[in-house]
């Protein structure tokens, strides 16, 4: 009889799982090293109360003041209507233009046309090439200066 033919077969997955050595686990190095459950999770706790104390998202930028937002909407929108650049690259600008005017608005507690437009727009998903013209249009009219 050859020597295969008298092994054991393999062990089942479940029971081979809990029965590896410990350096042929790929948890087993990391679990090594956590002192205890209860400890690792006072830690963890401890390293994210800061992060829950923050308001909102750790990595948003702070709102651009409002006139800088409508220029920067304005910039946006003139390229747009000069098609300066292919349409996703247009799509991005206008969007970020509506999302920045959006902010700087609720910052500014303002509430005029162009900030209920802004509001408006930049909900709208997926923006057809038309729409974008069309919003462009508008943030120029309403951001334009009063006669």
């Amino acid at each position: 009889m050859s020597p295969r033919a008298s092994a054991r077969p393999p062990a089942p997955a479940a029971r081979r799982r809990f029965s590896q050595p410990l350096g042929r686990s790929p948890l087993a190095l990391p679990l090594a090293l956590l002192p205890s459950l209860p400890t690792s999770l006072a830690v963890l706790l401890g390293l994210a109360t800061p992060l829950l104390a923050m308001p909102g998202p750790a990595c948003a930028a702070p709102p651009l003041p409002y006139p800088e937002a409508v220029l920067r909407g304005r910039r946006a929108a003139e390229a747009v209507l000069a098609g300066a650049g292919a349409e996703t690259c247009l799509r991005g600008k206008i969007t970020r233009a509506l999302l920045n005017l959006s902010d700087s608005c609720s910052v500014a507690a303002n509430h005029g046309p162009l900030c209920a437009m802004a509001d408006r727009a930049v909900v709208v998903t997926p923006m057809s090439l038309g729409f974008m013209r069309d919003t462009a249009r508008e943030i120029l009219a309403l951001s334009s200066p009063g006669p």
